[in-house]
């Protein structure tokens, strides 16, 4: 039935976002943490990855979160001489990690599920209503 088919896709979007929405939380938890040593690298952020997955048993394409990596690139710098983790010079490498960038995340994935979350609650009413029409 189609039906079940919503269900599985709105279900798989909805899980899609969950894991997205984690490593948005993790990113932004960890904003501020810095290496322990001067020269040790700050907490990197992390990205998901999404792909299609063909879910042969239905017959329809589902979204995964195939792989979560981190973003590569330079650390932000700040003078903080008396930090423990400041090297010769004074400067303390930070995340790469932007409180705006996880924000936005935040709010996508958040509305993402939303939407994933009303296809399932309509799949559902529409279920429902096909039962009692087939009973009565």
């Amino acid at each position: 039935m189609d039906l079940d088919r919503a269900l599985s896709v709105s279900a798989a979007g909805m899980a899609a976002q969950s894991t997205r929405l984690r490593v948005t939380a993790e990113n932004m938890a960890n904003q501020d943490t810095t290496g322990q040593t001067p020269g040790a690298d700050p907490y990197r952020r992390k990205t998901v990855t999404f792909t299609n997955h063909l879910d042969r048993a239905l017959g329809v394409s589902t979204v995964q979160a195939s792989r979560v990596g981190t973003q590569q690139g330079e650390f932000p710098e700040h003078y903080e001489p008396a930090h423990p983790a400041a090297d010769a010079r004074g400067y303390v490498r930070t995340p790469n990690v932007d409180s705006m960038v996880e924000m936005m995340d935040m709010r996508e994935a958040q509305r993402s599920y939303s939407a994933n979350l009303s296809v399932l609650e309509t799949t559902r009413s529409m279920l429902l209503r096909t039962i009692e029409a087939l009973r009565g």
